[in-house]
This record gives C-alpha cells, structure tokens and sequence, in this order.
C-alpha cells in the first residue's frame, strides 16, 4: 500500500491533516508519509475498537514512539506503563477511582472550589483580564488535591507541578513533529523537560518519602500507596512515585485544558450558552453547587460531553505492533506504528455527519442517534479497553461543579472571542491564552432542588 504523502500538511497543521486524512480515505487504514516515518492511521471504529481493546495485547504503547519515548522520561513504569508494572497499579488505584468512593468527594470538591474563587471575585470587581486557563487549574487543583494527597501538598506547590507540566507537555512538541529523531539528539525544549521533571520530583518525592514513614489512614492516592507498601506490596518508591505522577498528570491535564476551550466555544454559540445558563440558574440558582445538584445538570454534562468530542485532551495515541497482523484488509507488519486519534475520529464525517466540526451538544441528549453512534466507538476521548482512563468519573464530577459554580457566579466577556487554534503539543491544548473579563450576576431564580 503507497504511503500518502502528509508530511507538508502535517507540519502546516498536525491535528487537520489527520481530520482531512481520515475524511480523504473514509476510514480505511492508511500510511502517512511523513518523512523517514510510515506511521499507520488508524480512524474508523472498528478498527480502533480492534487496537485499543479487542487486540490491544498485540499493540502496546511501545517505548520507542516519540510520544511514549518522551512520557515514559515523565512517568516512568507504573499505571501508564505495560503488563505487571501496570497491573499491580491498576489493582491499587482502580478502587480510589470507583464511582462510589468519587461521589463521596463531591462535597469537599464543590467547597474546595466555591472556596478557591475569591481571586475571580477581585477580578469580577475591578474588571481586571484574566488568563482563563491559569484560573482553572487553581480550581482543579483545589477540587481534586485531596483526593491525591490529603493535606500533605499544598495549593501553591500543586499549581508549580501543573506548571511544570504545562511545560513538559509543550516542550515535547519538537519530537512529536520528528517523530523519527532519536533520543540521543539534542532538540530544542529538551533542557526545559528534564528541567520540568526535577521540578515535580523535587515537590512529590519528599512527600512521599514522608508517607511511607507515617502512612497514616487516609483514603487518598498517597497514604493507600504507602500503606500498600507496608503490607507487603511489591512498589518500588520508584513506581509509587511513577503512578503519583501519571495520576496527577492525566486527571489535571484533562480537567483545565479542556474547560479552557469552554468559554470561547460559548462566546461563539449563544444559544448553547443561553441554555446552559438557564439550566444551572434553574438547578443552582445562586449557589453553591451541591452533590443532589450534578444528577439534573443534563445539559451541562451535554456541553462537556461535545467539548470532549471537539477537543479531546489526547488528541493522538501511538501503538506499536508487536506481530504482524491484518487490519481492515490492510497488513500490518511486525513492528510498525500505528496512530489512533480521537481528535481525528470525532470529527469525521463518516461518523458524525456533515457537521462534524460543529459544536452541538444535541448530538448527546439521552436517546439520541449521535449517543448510541458514541457507543460504537466513534466517541472514546478516555480511551478504551483495559487502559480506559482511571479518571474518566473524575473529570465528569469536577468538571460539572468548576462549570456549573462558575456559571451561577459570572458572566464572561472574552478579549479574542475566536475559538483558538490547538497548539502542537503531548496533550491538546489552545495556541493562545484564553483570556476574559468577568461580572458578578444577580439572580431572581430559585434552585429546583430548595
């Protein structure tokens, strides 16, 4: 099969070309021509229901993909990692995650949150520009710090890890574009990563250091990791470590980005936001946001649900075959890379219609043609399989009470009402700033619920 030659478009705008790539060979497996690298695409259902779940076991995240390569430098062996390393996490950490015990949180998170908006308060009143995306994450690590550490790290360091991250995830952007360059060879961003990962062990590794010595009886990540040690756990300080990171990483980066994307995409869709606007008004009224509250929040969660279509925060997931295989009529020989894109399959039109690159939280009302299509796999912004993402009811919990706190608290008005374009990045994430100036709202409408 000749490969298609991509390498132009993909460097104009890595994350259409796989949108027009797919769009172009309507789902069939194909091979991107991108230089010294052959990468298989890999868009329709089907097939990514065969990668990522039905035969995930012939394709492993694989060490040497430019993507892994540089994760792995972050997080190691551990939750994000392959086979018994990752199976002891998993075993650990799957029940920190259930739905049960993230309810549970719900009212600490809704408080930790409420608590955590005085500086929008300060900015609501003098009109001052804010940096949207820099708000969000205090809120995220506000609402969901305890849940990782209890109270043994604080505001201020959490939001120096997230800031390390945002310079991890950015600085591996060079790689991802020559995904063919070997390690060895110095490329620009590298000295700002390895600078970034000693920033984030330097904050954790006392701290965890500390809870192995006293684990305490607490039900977040860091005491159960410590104490699952001391019971006789085969966790190197290393892989609690690895695990602490990729957690913190995965659930934190999903949060702020995508809710970054939020408020310009509202700014150009009136109607969704008059609607969303309405719901929380008639659920929260003025606040605060309590736990009987998220069940009624359906449009809400609709909104959420069609941001992670259009932008989800792994937008391109590398896999390498270990055997040759057979997919979708196509050979896949034993060693080759293969690219699965969420960011690619959700916005096609094969699978959403001609309005596939439209905002529309319809597509997810219960019942609806565009849900049950979600159910096929067109729709997997968590992905699938065993390494579905742990944090996926996190991310629907918290983000329903940042949205709908912050909606029953302010109106936006943004400084660049355009929608960003995405960066070039580990994880998607906007070009720009999303910046806005906020108002207090006055309200007249009771919450359904009092």
């Amino acid at each position: 099969m000749p490969a298609w030659k991509a390498l132009p478009s993909f460097l104009r705008d890595a994350h259409q070309s796989l949108v027009d790539t797919g769009n172009a060979s309507g789902g069939e497996v194909v091979r991107l021509g991108l230089g010294v690298s052959s990468p298989y695409l890999v868009t329709n259902p089907d097939h990514v229901r065969q990668v990522l779940q039905d035969r995930s076991a012939n394709y492993p995240r694989g060490d040497d993909t430019a993507l892994w390569r540089s994760v792995r430098k972050l997080v190691g062996d551990g939750i994000l990692a392959e086979g018994d390393s990752w199976l002891a996490s998993r075993r650990i950490l799957a029940p920190l995650f259930r739905r049960g015990r993230i309810d549970a949180l719900v009212a600490p998170m809704a408080e930790a949150i409420e608590g955590a908006t005085g500086r929008l308060d300060e900015a609501a009143a003098t009109g001052s520009v804010v940096d949207i995306g820099t708000e969000l994450s205090r809120l995220v690590c506000a609402a969901i710090m305890r849940a990782f550490f209890d109270s043994r790290v604080s505001v201020d360091d959490a939001l120096r890890i997230m800031a390390a991250q945002e310079a991890i995830v950015t600085s591996m952007a060079p790689r991802l574009l020559a995904p063919f360059a070997p390690w060895w060879i110095p490329m620009p961003g590298d000295r700002r990563f390895h600078r970034s990962v000693q920033t984030i062990d330097n904050i954790l590794l006392p701290v965890l250091r500390a809870a192995v010595r006293e684990p305490g009886d607490g039900d977040d990540v860091l005491s159960t990791l410590a104490r699952a040690q001391r019971d006789g756990q085969p966790l190197s300080e290393r892989q609690m470590r690895d695990d602490l990171v990729s957690m913190v990483a995965v659930t934190t980066e999903t949060s702020y980005v995508v809710l970054t994307w939020l408020w310009p995409v509202l700014a150009n869709h009136p109607a969704v936001a008059d609607r969303l606007y309405a719901e929380v008004d008639e659920v929260v009224g003025a606040g605060p946001v309590r736990a009987e509250h998220l069940s009624q929040l359906t449009y809400t969660q609709m909104v959420l649900d069609e941001l992670l279509r259009l932008y989800p925060a792994g937008w391109i997931v590398p896999r390498r075959a270990m055997a040759s295989d057979l997919l979708g009529g196509v050979r896949i020989e034993q060693g080759a890379t293969v690219i699965v894109s969420p960011y690619a399959t959700q916005r096609m039109t094969a699978y959403w219609g001609t309005t596939a690159e439209s905002f529309d939280p319809e597509r997810f009302a219960p019942g609806s043609a565009e849900a049950d299509k979600s159910r096929r796999h067109a729709y997997f912004p968590f992905g699938l399989g065993m390494h579905r993402c742990l944090g996926e009811h996190l991310f629907n919990v918290e983000a329903l009470l940042i949205v709908a706190t912050l909606v029953s608290k302010y109106r936006f008005a943004l400084t660049d009402p355009t929608v960003p374009a995405p960066r070039v990045a580990a994880s998607l994430r906007p070009r720009q700033r999303v910046e806005l100036t906020l108002s207090h709202r006055e309200h007249s409408v009771a919450s359904r619920s009092r």
